[in-house]
This record gives C-alpha cells, structure tokens and sequence, in this order.
C-alpha cells in the first residue's frame, strides 16, 4: 500500500486506529475495521440525526434484536428479559466482576490474553489474578480445575472466541468449564464479543446456551461493536444465567452506569442485529480470504514466523520468536517498517515474541504490510534498508 493510499485511507477518519500513529505508518493494531459500515446501520443513524433522536439511551426493543441475532447466527437464544444493557464490555466486565466477586475474591485468566483482562480486573476492580496459560491454542482443563480449588478463586473471564489467538472454544470444553465452575463455586463471565465473526463456515457457541443448569450464575458479556465496526457508539449487552442472577444485577448496576450506553449506539446495535446479516456474511468472506492470503504472504516472504488462521474474529496472532527481535518484534516493525501492531507482551507472559495482526482490511494492505515487515526484519539483522 503506497503513502498515497494510506493517506485516502486515513482522510476524514479522527478515530484512535487512524490518529495514535503518524502518518507514515500503516495501522493494523486496534480492533477497527477499515470496511465501510453496513448500509442498514447507516441508513439507521441518518434517520436517528434528521429526526433529532440523540438523548439518553432507551434500551427498546434492543434485548429482543439481540435475542433474534443470537437464535439465527449462534443457535440459541436468550431470554430478552436477561438482558442488561451497559456501555461497552469493559464495563460489562468491571460491572460483573463487582457483583459476583468480592474484594478479596480472584480472577482467573488464560493468557495470552486480551491486555484489558489484566488491567479492569486488576487495576480498576482491583482483584488478584490467576493466570492459567493456554496449553497451545486450547484451554488448560487441568490447570483450570487446579485453580478453581483454590479458596479464593471466585471467578473466571473467559473469552469466546479467544482473543488473540483466534482459536473457538468449543462446546464440549465449555461443558466441562460449566462443570468444573459449579462443582467449585466459580462464577464465569464469558467474554462473546467476538461471537458473530466465526471464519471458513465454522459456528461459535455461546457458553449461556449450556443451559441454565450448568450457567445460571454466570453471564455473557456481548456487543454489535466488533462485528459491525461500532465500538465509538457504546453499546453492549450482559446476559444473565438466570433470571435470578439478572434481577440481582438490574439492582445493584448503578443506574448511571447503565447510562453510560449512547442511544446511537441502541440504535445501530436494533439495526445491525435485525439488517445486518448480508453485510456480516460478506465481510466474514472478506476476512476468511485475507487470513489464506496472509498465510501465503509469510510462507513466501517471513517463513520463520508461524501462524495459524484464526478460526474466529479477525485477528492473526504471529509468533515471531524465530526472527531474533526479541520480546517485542512489534517494536521492530514499527520503527524498520512502519507498521503498528499489537505487542504480544501486552497480552501477558506467554505473548513475548508474538504480535497481533488485524485482518479487517483490504489485500492490498495486508500485502504491503508483509512486504515493509520483511524489509523491518531485514534492517533489524543489518542486511538491509527501507524503501522511501
């Protein structure tokens, strides 16, 4: 991709994707897509300006959207009357950890792992941490029923699909979760965001479709923001295990916080989930060949990083360990290549040497990012220069 392109690419656009990096520099770090927003969602929010529809946030007819969305895309389908609507699901993970854990209560997460786990649970909530690495790209069970013996693990974040790796939890290891949480007392929160943006024909299954038996006393955190490229709108959604569980979170949630959901952001999610189904299967196309083309693209000019696709969201987690760039290969990239992209560190132990790769552009871009990699890598090891 050429500066020129970069520069049409960024015109006009003041997001943090677009604005955190000069602009020289190709950005493929936040979890922003570069594809133009679904027609319907569009059509939506014009509608909501001419008639001047910007005030506090009336949650509407949003729990039932959802729950539509859910029973067509994910195969099953909650209880509107669960469904709380917050601002977005940092908050929905802060809320629920307040409400199901104490003040001495911790937390257990699977690292690598989304760099928010680590500071809303530790910095914000202000529990200890539990770390279960990943055994490979797969949930430790054993690690995970070793740390939930322990008296003072009340709690298990959880993300599905997994964020960076990409990889489906599926739902047999979800069962044996649900079993091992109930046999110990450990609340789950299971991060969903990702859940509409399964690759190459695959299904992600919700861990609340268990059944309440298994997940009454655990909830799914769940937005349009990622699927539908709205997370500057605030919106998303805590579904509760129980109806029980869902009363007890409606009392307690501070109504301010609740607030805190913008009503363009009701208004695009309503849209998205009811009119934004052609829109999402094309742009799961789009990214399900971007993923191919960024495997090919490695092979032939970065063989020592080892990639697998992600079978889910539209993140390419790269283990750059062969390359010789130390802990931070992002690091490298940015200052020899010009591109951004996520630090593995940022994702916890287990991440060194690693970096996160957006995939939610266009080939082009994706080509040249390779091409300025490979030219970072070389220049990094003194053989080599950058292009003007």
């Amino acid at each position: 991709m050429s500066d020129d392109r970069v520069d049409a690419a960024r015109a006009g656009r003041t997001s943090a994707k677009w604005r955190a990096f000069p602009p020289d520099v190709m950005p493929l770090w936040v979890a922003e897509m570069d594809f133009p927003l679904a027609a319907p969602i569009a059509q939506a929010l014009h509608a909501a300006i001419d008639r001047s529809d910007v005030g506090y946030r009336w949650a509407g007819d949003l729990p039932e959207a959802y729950a539509a969305f859910a029973a067509r895309r994910l195969g099953w389908q909650p209880d509107p009357a669960r469904v709380i609507v917050l601002g977005d699901i940092l908050a929905a993970i802060a809320e629920s950890l307040r409400r199901l854990t104490g003040p001495d209560d911790a937390v257990v997460i699977t690292p690598p792992i989304y760099p928010p786990f680590f500071g809303v649970t530790r910095d914000i909530v202000q529990r200890p941490i539990v770390e279960v690495p990943l055994a490979g790209r797969e949930l430790d069970l054993d690690g995970l029923e070793e740390a939930f013996r322990r008296p003072e693990v009340t709690a298990f974040l959880l993300s599905q699909p997994h964020n960076p790796t990409g990889a489906i939890v599926p739902l047999d290891t979800l069962a044996t979760v649900a079993e091992l949480a109930r046999r110990h007392g450990v609340a789950v929160i299971s991060d969903e965001v990702w859940t509409p943006l399964p690759l190459g024909g695959r299904s992600v299954p919700s861990y609340l479709s268990l059944g309440e038996e298994l997940t009454g006393p655990d909830v799914a955190l769940v937005s349009a923001s990622k699927a539908f490229n709205l997370a500057g709108l605030k919106c998303a959604q805590v579904v509760a295990g129980s109806a029980e569980l869902a009363d007890r979170l409606r009392a307690t949630i501070p109504v301010e916080v609740t607030y805190a959901a913008g009503q363009l952001g009701v208004i695009a999610s309503v849209a998205a989930y009811r009119e934004g189904d052609a829109w999402l299967d094309a742009t799961l196309a789009r990214i399900t060949d971007n993923a191919a083309l960024l495997g090919d693209l490695l092979r032939a000019q970065l063989p020592e990083v080892r990639y697998t696709a992600p079978q889910a969201t539209y993140l390419a987690w790269l283990d750059c360990r062969d390359l010789g760039l130390g802990d931070d290969p992002a690091a490298a990239f940015l200052e020899h290549g010009r591109v951004a992209l996520n630090p593995g560190p940022d994702f916890g132990a287990p991440g060194r040497g690693f970096v996160r790769l957006n995939l939610a552009t266009t080939p082009d871009v994706i080509e040249e990012a390779v091409e300025r990699m490979s030219r970072a890598v070389a220049v990094a090891r003194g053989g080599g220069t950058m292009a003007p």
